[in-house]
């Protein structure tokens, strides 16, 4: 990626987070605003990343698993993988496995290749999204970061709103 490189983060994007064990009539509404994002930030020349919670079998005895005793996104499994339409959107090396809220590796990825604008979006806006706009706000304290609204769905109708917030508050451009 070029210096001059835009990007569009696109956030556990997966089936469990949108009809499967944690799905949500939010997160369903916005799977078209997202697909249509995608393909727009691709005309414009932006670079797709995404990310994909991961676990494994032994979920439930994580400290995650203990306080959300729900099973997801257990790798290789069909509430794991990213859905369909957007899973056609997104070149496979451009996913990021994450095992906890925030992804280290997209971090040190941004890192080594700095581009010019980041805009984020995505599941759930509570949970995983605050936790890399967070991450990113840490990352590049002097760069504008614009978070999608109508692209993001959090837990509820209030944590979303309450994550929007915050993350306003933190200096996060919520379009």
């Amino acid at each position: 990626m070029s210096n001059k490189e835009k990007v569009l983060i696109v956030i556990d994007m997966q089936n469990d987070f949108v009809n499967g064990t944690l799905g949500t009539p939010e997160a369903q509404s916005i799977v078209k605003n997202v697909v249509n994002e995608i393909k727009n930030k691709k005309n414009e020349g932006y670079k797709i990343l995404a990310t994909q919670d991961t676990h494994k079998t032994d979920y439930l005895n994580t400290l995650e698993g203990k306080n959300l005793p729900i099973e997801h996104c257990i790798e290789n499994t069909y509430g794991w993988d990213l859905v369909e339409p957007i899973k056609n959107e997104i070149d496979s090396e451009n996913i990021f496995i994450k095992y906890t809220f925030g992804s280290e590796e997209l971090i040190d990825y941004l890192r080594e290749n700095e581009p010019e604008e980041i805009e984020i979006l995505g599941l759930c806006t509570d949970i995983c999204v605050i936790s890399n706009a967070l991450m990113l706000r840490a990352l590049y304290p002097d760069k504008e970061i614009i978070l999608k609204e109508d692209c993001c769905a959090g837990v509820t109708p209030e944590l979303h709103q309450d994550a929007i917030n915050v993350m306003k508050s933190c200096q996060i451009a919520v379009k």
